[in-house]
């Protein structure tokens, strides 16, 4: 199929073949798996994912490539959801769901996000990404990537970054180089926050301003007399901050009478 990239749906195609098969061997589908992939577009891991299993959901929004993959493959072989991944319930294909996809880099981590919201139906996930973004995601206290993104998914998953994908590998090349994530989300959450909210604003809140120390980016919160009971020092920045830091912070608040 000739297809022109849309960049409103950031689409860059997968073409090189020894990528592709190093990207199947991290998922490793097995026969009976509910895998649902995003962003199919031309079927660089549509069609090895289906030499390996016996059924596959894909989600994809262009309405151009979705009559392309009605024509290319079996009906009995592949759902196909045009909808948005933004918007779509991952719950209802049930439980255990193995999800992976080459993201729209403009709207992976809302999607990443999303994903979040759905992670009691989900087993593992695999994404190409920005490398930037999966950098960030895998980030360590202290570092210059570490961010919200990095605390907030953290928190719920296990990742691991797999392969660095250079630009070539990809029709239209991006101008960026991308890379392969594993994410498994915790059985046992290492530290459980008592309010996920409370935590979820904390996080953000603490962040949004991130060169300012968290005395001042956490004043709604935290008085100077809560920092030296947490015994925290309030001149520290967010990205100082560990992951149980920032759980011990939001539970120490959620119980203040």
């Amino acid at each position: 199929m000739k297809h022109v990239a849309k960049k409103r749906f950031g689409q860059n195609f997968l073409t090189d073949q020894s990528i592709i098969h190093s990207l199947i061997d991290a998922i490793n589908p097995l026969p009976d798996q509910v895998i649902v992939e995003i962003g199919p577009g031309l079927g660089a891991l549509t069609k090895p994912l289906l030499k390996k299993i016996q059924h596959l959901h894909v989600v994809e929004i262009d309405r151009d490539i979705v009559s392309w993959m009605q024509k290319e493959y079996a009906s009995n072989a592949i759902t196909i959801h045009n909808v948005d991944a933004l918007k779509f319930d991952f719950a209802q294909l049930g439980s255990r769901l193995r999800v992976t996809g080459n993201l729209p880099y403009n709207i992976s981590t809302p999607i990443l996000f999303h994903l979040l919201e759905n992670l009691a139906h989900v087993s593992d996930m695999h994404f190409m990404l920005q490398k930037e973004v999966v950098e960030r995601m895998v980030a360590q206290p202290s570092t210059p990537a570490y961010g919200r993104l990095s605390v907030m998914l953290q928190y719920h998953l296990a990742m691991e970054y797999l392969i660095t994908v250079p630009p070539e590998a990809f029709d239209p090349a991006p101008k960026v180089e991308s890379a392969f994530v594993r994410c498994v989300p915790h059985i046992t959450k290492p530290f459980v926050a008592d309010d996920v909210t409370l935590f979820a604003q904390l996080v953000m809140a603490a962040f949004g301003q991130r060169r300012k120390t968290i005395r001042n980016t956490l004043k709604d919160f935290l008085s100077d007399e809560d920092f030296t009971q947490l015994n925290i020092d309030s001149q520290l920045r967010a990205e100082n901050l560990s992951v149980k830091d920032f759980v011990h912070i939001s539970n120490y608040i959620s119980h203040k009478p």
